[in-house]
């Protein structure tokens, strides 16, 4: 009977069911304010302490000229994948200024951070994920990198949207939550791939190996066919450029120095104090306060752990920290230099278990030891970030300071009469030549693109002007070129043609 006592209590499941639904509103947008609080204050930090005026680094000036307008586009060598580029298209692609690709990449990667803590809703209480966040965001190496071009943050994210998904499709089963939670796998496998193919496979090697396990084949499609759809770019210049994927993997691993067993350990220890580049990795170890936060990172995370197999929820966190171990793997144990933006993807994902960890440890003992306990974790993250600011702020300086320069010999090319449409060669050729609005060409290394013949046919026709470092030798091609001295670098000019 269609009003009878089933007809009523179906009105009343139905009502109940729309107060739940409007009940539950607030409730998600209070689960999610501790996250958005987070990004939030990260985009802010950002343009705060990373000044948006600072010019391009070397490796941005490689990925932003491939879509500007303005300026040629640098030599593109073998490890490098087209994702950040493509990030950057929108307003690379009509604007030179520095300052609004500052404020645009910082708002992208607050939202991205997010994104990244909302993938794992529903694993964790809010609190463990905004902490979680919070570490993370506080790291001078995720503050300094957070609006720049470069890729290695943008991996830390997908990482993160990657692992989390995963683990809620594997706990949603096959219902819209579960499909909602596949597309984030894909997603952020895409994101992953398109940035550093490499890394997104170190990343994603235990979560395969999960998913074979469980036999959970849609969620293994998801994965395969987002790594599969952000690295078939990639592997198609491999197979036009290289010779196939092979002969672009064993390029990009000579670029590197050669893959094989290295213990960077100590590099990446030697780079925490703000280096951005170790190599060669030589020198003191910064002050042990610096390196201590690095050092008990994974002494954490293992407690985190281990509260998690008592907890009997192991998987949420264990998977997290297998993907963490292998991404740092080949960064680790595999390369010969070192870059603190090479471990972003390990520090995002092991701060999960590190802010459970925390929290276990700001509540644990009895009543009376608890509010000792929280003080111990308030001065210690009080002593985190003062360590971290620290070093983000000397970081800028230097950098600010060493990009100003290339801005004052490219000053000093145009007052020589080297002009666009022109060519540089030699030492820092590929940011010194952005700056000066100059393509840039390098005969020999990790960036040879062309030969001294086409450099000496290229001064027939344009400017061009070779860069000696300091304590170097001018190329033989350059050697009856007119000399002058600009800072500590010799330039020589070619004579018109």
């Amino acid at each position: 009977m269609a009003d009878g006592a089933n007809a009523t209590l179906a009105g009343r499941r139905v009502r109940g069911g729309e107060e739940a639904g409007a009940s539950d509103a607030p409730r998600r947008l209070r689960g999610a304010a501790p996250a958005a609080a987070v990004a939030a204050v990260f985009t802010l930090a950002q343009l705060v302490f990373v000044h948006p005026a600072m010019g391009l680094g070397w490796d941005e000036i490689v990925y932003v000229s491939q879509v500007t307008t303005h300026h040629p586009a640098a030599f593109f060598s073998a490890p490098r994948a087209r994702g950040v580029s493509l990030l950057v298209a929108p307003l690379a692609s009509w604007s030179a200024s520095t300052e609004l690709l500052r404020v645009y990449l910082a708002l992208l990667s607050g939202l991205g951070l997010y994104l990244g803590l909302r993938a794992w809703k529903g694993l964790f209480p809010s609190r463990v994920l905004a902490t979680a966040g919070a570490f993370f965001a506080t790291l001078w190496v995720t503050l300094f990198y957070g609006p720049q071009a470069m890729p290695n943050y943008w991996v830390a994210i997908g990482a993160l949207i990657t692992v989390g998904c995963a683990l809620r499709a594997l706990r949603a089963g096959r219902g819209r939550s579960g499909r909602a939670a596949l597309c984030g796998v894909a997603a952020g496998a895409l994101l992953m791939a398109l940035m550093r193919p490499t890394d997104a496979v170190w990343v994603t090697l235990p979560l395969l190996a999960l998913v074979l396990v469980r036999r959970h084949w849609p969620l293994l499609l998801a994965l395969a066919g987002g790594l599969a759809a952000g690295g078939v770019e990639w592997v198609i210049e491999a197979h036009a450029w290289y010779g196939g994927l092979g002969e672009r993997l064993a390029r990009a691993s000579e670029i590197q120095g050669g893959l094989g067993w290295n213990i960077a350990v100590d590099d990446q220890m030697r780079s925490l104090g703000g280096r951005g580049l170790c190599r060669p990795c030589t020198g003191a170890m910064p002050h042990p306060v610096v390196t201590a936060w690095w050092l008990l990172l994974p002494v954490v995370a293992v407690l985190g752990v281990a509260v998690a197999v008592r907890a009997r929820r192991a998987t949420a966190t264990l998977v997290p920290f297998a993907c963490a171990v292998t991404a740092a793997v080949p960064y680790l144990f595999l390369i010969g230099y070192a870059a603190p933006r090479f471990l972003q993807p390990a520090y995002a994902l092991l701060a999960v278990p590190v802010a459970d960890a925390l929290w276990h440890l700001a509540g644990a003992g009895r009543d009376r030891w608890r509010p000792v306990a929280a003080t111990l974790v308030a001065l210690a993250v009080a002593g985190h970030l003062a360590v971290q600011f620290s070093v983000l702020v000397g970081t800028v300086d230097r950098n600010v300071e060493s990009r100003e320069d290339w801005a004052r010999v490219a000053g000093e090319l145009h007052r020589l009469g080297v002009r666009p449409p022109c060519l540089l060669t030699g030492h820092e050729s590929i940011p010194v030549g952005y700056y000066t609005g100059c393509s840039s060409g390098s005969v020999s290394g990790n960036n040879e693109n062309t030969t001294a013949a086409e450099i000496v046919d290229t001064a027939r026709r344009i400017p061009v002007a070779a860069i000696t470092g300091p304590g170097g030798t001018p190329p033989g091609y350059a050697r009856d070129w007119t000399p002058h001295r600009i800072t500590d670098l010799e330039i020589r000019v070619a004579p018109p043609g």
